[in-house]
């Protein structure tokens, strides 16, 4: 059941884009040294099991939380996320935490341009302008056709792309499914397709990067705990602008813990495009509220 405790609400949404923040600069930190897809299947060991433990002591239990119309729309949302965040935790290895996380929040952006085509939303011409501001804040970041643009700076950009069609699968699944199964077929079917190539990819690891990949996976839980208890406290239109803190606290622990830079172009685009996604979120909520 949603709440109206917006204070509350927004104040979980901040902690746990903390705990996200965390969770990248470990996935950093051992993709650096391990195979990506070794440390993502590990990661989505945990996370299945947590997804299992959770589901299983709401209403109806396993087999509820299992049953579904739509097998192949869950199952394709699993796939997504699973690949969309392997190739998100190789992006903070090659380009670091800030200019990756920085290209990545476009994702909000992505989704309002999508829910038209896809779910039949109306998108109007005010969100469609902030969507193209958005875009200007990319190349901004991103400067093609400049000696500072890498190929590897598109990975970033995928996985946004990814993570805006899981989200936009997450509202149309949500039609008929409860956020229950949809919690249980994420982690579980994510678990499933990552493991024969995550075995492939094997490595063994030192005893001290195994407390990193422990707290890691912990950290991960932790953090989809947080939103699952921020959306049951507030509307999600009240909390969904503070999401942003994961690309100030993000940004922070490259800067702190990793050393990276942060270029002019990336804090201007970065602006750009936050108060683009933050004007769209304003214009949905105030679509809603008529």
């Amino acid at each position: 059941m949603t709440g109206n405790d917006t204070r509350r609400g927004i104040a979980i949404m901040v902690a746990s884009s903390f705990i996200f923040a965390v969770q990248d600069g470990i996935s950093r930190h051992l993709a650096a040294e391990y195979n990506v897809l070794m440390i993502v299947t590990i990661r989505y060991w945990f996370f299945a099991a947590f997804c299992i433990a959770i589901t299983s002591r709401r209403a109806g239990g396993l087999r509820a939380a299992a049953f579904t119309s739509q097998p192949l729309w869950q199952g394709l949302r699993g796939l997504i996320l699973v690949t969309e965040i392997c190739i998100l935790v190789g992006a903070f290895v090659y380009m670091g935490l800030v200019e990756a996380l920085a290209t990545f929040f476009v994702y909000p952006l992505i989704v309002a341009a999508l829910s038209g085509p896809v779910l039949g939303e109306r998108v109007g011409w005010r969100r469609w302008a902030a969507i193209g501001v958005g875009f200007c804040g990319i190349l901004v970041m991103l400067q093609p056709g400049s000696g500072v643009f890498t190929p590897a700076a598109l990975l970033p950009l995928l996985a946004a792309v990814m993570f805006s069609v899981y989200v936009l699968l997450n509202r149309y699944v949500a039609r008929r499914d409860t956020a229950e199964t949809s919690f249980f077929w994420t982690g579980v079917v994510g678990a499933i397709f990552i493991t024969p190539v995550g075995l492939l990819n094997w490595q063994p690891m030192i005893g001290s990067d195994w407390v990193w990949m422990a707290l890691l996976c912990i950290m991960g839980a932790l953090g989809h705990f947080g939103l699952i208890k921020v959306y049951e406290a507030a509307e999600a239109s009240a909390v969904q602008p503070f999401s942003y803190f994961h690309l100030v606290f993000g940004a922070s622990v490259g800067v702190l813990v990793f050393g990276e830079d942060i270029r002019v172009a990336v804090v201007i685009g970065a602006v750009i495009v936050v108060s683009a996604g933050l004007f769209t979120l304003w214009r949905e909520s105030r679509r809603r509220a008529v």
